[in-house]
């Protein structure tokens, strides 16, 4: 069979049909590098939008007072921005002081630690012992300084990328504040009369559930920074001010696991004032929470958000996967806002009353001949 012959039985469409093949196998290979090189920028600008969400309220209220838009955001972001510079050098300074003091009584914490276990368990540990036995397993610790070693360029590659998707995330949010009313209307340009209505209401129902949310966080923070304060204060422990601060700022901001992170510092820094303060302060903490999630939370909260805990786990739990605390932090407001709208135009029936929807089975009657 000869070429002629071949070419003459194929269809006509075929070589078009593989060179559209082609065509769109590497359209579909050129999408699929752009979306994963472009998925980390896309999250940076969710977050942005979500925090400029936030900040529109404060923003709103400045410019019916009078006061331009842009001289307006800018007032606010400065505000936000030095508060959260401000509350992370003193963060800093904490953590440094209280690492040089349990640094300066590591010595005395050790000697109390060992006499506390030699008489509990009956034992004759020293720390001159210890020590020894310490320096005799020196090859596991200059594993553990070559491993550090070997990760500091990693550390500090880290943070730079930090700093630079926090400042990406603050210009961002800016612009996103500055011209939000315009691309409001940029948006509703492109759809027709009936859907501009739902486009606005779905706009200002995430304005209302992400600025109420941050709020309610905001309150939340002020109570247990007070409290917290004033407990540590009564204990006698340094920087119980600053201190108290930190606690309620990292324990109502920073989801699920803030609690924890905020009780370590103080803790740390009753251990090397009373140990024995270590012990009340986190009775106190898990009390507090107690408190705090059961009779706080569930009143300042209820007309901002509501949402249900296996849902808003969920959702901080994939904030945090995509995009650490500030993802975590925002993942509720987003939930939200979809609930909230999703209620608005979906269509609910009557349910009538029925034992199995209290989770009773329903008694069968005999079947009669």
């Amino acid at each position: 069979m000869t070429a002629e012959q071949t070419t003459q039985r194929m269809p006509r469409w075929l070589p078009r049909a593989m060179v559209l093949g082609f065509a769109l196998l590497g359209l579909f290979e050129l999408a699929d590098w752009a979306v994963h090189r472009l998925l980390g920028l896309f999250i940076l600008v969710l977050v942005a939008f979500f925090v400029a969400l936030a900040m529109e309220p404060a923003v709103a209220s400045l410019v019916a007072r009078g006061i331009g838009r842009g001289l307006a955001t800018a007032v606010v972001f400065v505000l936000l921005y030095a508060c959260v510079l401000a509350f992370s050098a003193a963060l800093g300074v904490l953590l440094i002081h209280t690492v040089g003091n349990v640094v300066t009584e590591l010595p005395r914490l050790l000697n109390e630690g060992v006499d506390w276990v030699n008489h509990a368990f009956h034992q004759d540990f020293t720390v001159q012992r210890l020590r020894d036995r310490l320096l005799r397993e020196s090859d596991l610790i200059k594993g553990y300084a070559q491993s550090a070693a070997d990760h500091a360029w990693g550390f500090s590659y880290t943070v730079l990328g930090e700093l630079a998707r926090f400042l990406t995330v603050a210009l961002f949010s800016i612009y996103f504040t500055v011209y939000g009313p315009r691309m409001r209307r940029a948006v509703c340009s492109l759809l027709p009369a009936e859907r501009q209505d739902m486009v606005l209401r779905a706009w200002d129902l995430a304005i209302d559930k992400t600025g109420g949310y941050l709020y309610s966080r905001g309150v939340l923070a002020v109570i247990s920074a007070v409290a917290h304060a004033l407990f540590l204060w009564l204990l006698g422990l340094p920087n119980a001010i600053e201190l108290g601060i930190c606690f309620g700022v990292i324990a109502s901001f920073v989801p699920i696991i803030g609690t924890y992170l905020a009780g370590l510092l103080p803790i740390l820094v009753a251990l090397t004032v009373r140990p024995l303060d270590a012990l009340w302060i986190l009775l106190f903490v898990i009390l507090y929470q107690l408190v705090q999630d059961y009779l706080l939370q569930p009143r300042i909260t209820a007309r901002q958000v509501e949402v249900n805990p296996a849902i808003a786990l969920l959702a901080v739990m994939a904030g945090g996967a995509l995009h650490g605390a500030v993802g975590a932090l925002l993942a509720i407001p987003a939930v939200a806002t979809l609930q909230a709208f999703l209620g608005t135009y979906i269509t609910r029936h009557e349910v009538p009353e029925d034992p199995r929807l209290e989770g009773t089975p329903r008694k069968h009657r005999p079947h009669q001949d």
